[in-house]
């Protein structure tokens, strides 16, 4: 008898401190269900209708015609092509220059501060502000043809022509967004121990050799998260394309964007469940490359 009522008043205890653990939850749980598993749930419901925008909002159910549609749209694989593309170029200059500048600046060199402060400050620069001062350079009576008359050398269209309009894109983007790796990289360069380094120099290992043996392989982890964001940040362009192009992904849908695309889907063509079944192609192949980084980096040991 004694023994079942301990049971039963433990019982009862597990049950309000599990309610009072659940009631502590409730509001992270809370933000989770409506900014992050409410929109997943809605944009699934989304891809697999067509909805009518126009006068009275309608949904006719079409199953998975959004998706198969995917595969026969040209101006799908096209903005996929650009977005490999410039996630291929972009990510491994930016990832490199970080580190680049990141060891330069974590030495013993002159006004390391000051240089650390003007290296950061395109970081700070709002986007849409970076791409019109790039807008203006590039521009046919931008900086960059003045400077090529002013040494004898032929001027461009660079915002014309459609193979070298998004290379414009990238050297914007590597420019703007390499400083705020590399401050993270600066970081992860102060955490190493000095000791390492000690103990190399005196085994009779140069600058080089320590920084091929001891520097890139301790920071392993932190070029995972890099390189991941990098990924992530650079596969959902739009802005600066948007921009460039006024919208339409020009010239010749040269900068055209899986995310511009899914804008124009939407905002142009009033498609939300094409717009909807894009998304979640951009989410599939984000998801694919973040594994396969994973598994080459060794995230697992993060």
């Amino acid at each position: 008898m004694i023994e079942a009522r301990r049971r039963r008043r433990n019982a009862r205890l597990n049950i309000t401190e599990d309610l009072a653990g659940y009631l502590f939850m409730m509001p992270t749980i809370f933000v989770l269900g409506m900014f992050v598993v409410l929109p997943i749930l809605w944009a699934v419901f989304l891809s697999l209708h067509k909805v009518q925008l126009l006068g009275s909002i309608e949904y006719q159910f079409i199953g998975f015609r959004n998706f198969t549609r995917l595969v026969e749209d040209e101006r799908v694989w096209i903005a996929l092509r650009n977005t490999a593309q410039y996630v291929a170029i972009v990510v491994p200059i930016q990832t490199v220059l970080a580190l680049i500048l990141a060891v330069t600046l974590n030495s013993s060199i002159r006004a390391k501060n000051w240089w650390r402060i003007l290296y950061f400050l395109p970081t700070v620069t709002s986007s849409a502000v970076l791409t019109l001062i790039f807008m203006w350079i590039y521009n046919t009576n931008g900086l960059l043809n003045d400077f090529l008359a002013f040494v004898g050398l032929p001027t461009y269209n660079w915002l014309g022509d459609p193979a070298v309009a998004l290379k414009g894109i990238m050297i914007m983007n590597i420019w703007s967004t390499a400083p705020f790796y590399m401050v993270i990289y600066l970081a992860a360069l102060q955490d190493i121990p000095r000791s390492l380094y000690e103990a190399a120099e005196l085994d009779g290992a140069n600058s080089w050799q320590q920084f091929i043996h001891i520097t890139i392989p301790m920071l392993k982890p932190v070029t995972f998260f890099v390189v991941t964001m990098g990924v992530i940040g650079t596969f959902q362009l739009f802005d600066q394309s948007y921009i460039f192009s006024n919208g339409t992904g020009g010239p010749n849908n040269a900068t055209l964007t899986v995310v511009l695309l899914i804008y124009q889907a939407v905002f142009r063509n009033l498609q939300m469940g094409y717009a909807a079944a894009i998304a979640f192609l951009l989410a599939a192949v984000i998801i694919v490359v973040t594994v396969v980084q994973r598994r080459f980096f060794g995230g697992e040991k993060i």
